[in-house]
């Protein structure tokens, strides 16, 4: 007797089909790991502004504290922001005009983005 396979037929995909199936690589990745990083500190630091709350610290020291978390927000979001435009705004325009040219709008909104920091 012969088995029965259920095996599927493999199917060769246009490129375009095969870049959908695959997750998108982000600007970031390469420094992930030092994006996650920081963020740990920046919670780091979120939980000590919750002690400082619960401890009654003078508000001064709270401020200043908060001030700080916000700049380190915002470092990481001018980081994240930077990698976008050199990777994934960069490559879509050198790829084709046509992805240039739909690339616009989302340089114009990054760059609205920068401005809001």
């Amino acid at each position: 007797m012969t088995a029965a396979t259920t095996e599927q037929p493999v199917v060769a995909r246009a490129p375009a089909a095969q870049a959908a199936l695959s997750p998108a690589v982000r600007g970031y990745a390469s420094g992930k790991e030092d994006y996650l990083a920081r963020l740990r500190k920046i919670e780091g630091q979120v939980r000590g502004l919750q002690r400082m709350i619960e401890e009654d610290r003078w508000c001064p020291h709270v401020v200043t504290q908060i001030s700080s978390v916000n700049r380190a927000l915002q470092e990481v979001a001018v980081g994240l922001l930077n990698d976008h435009l050199r990777h994934c705004v960069m490559a879509a325009a050198h790829s084709s005009d046509e992805d240039g040219e739909a690339r616009l709008d989302e340089v114009a909104g990054t760059i609205r983005q920068v401005l809001r920091l």
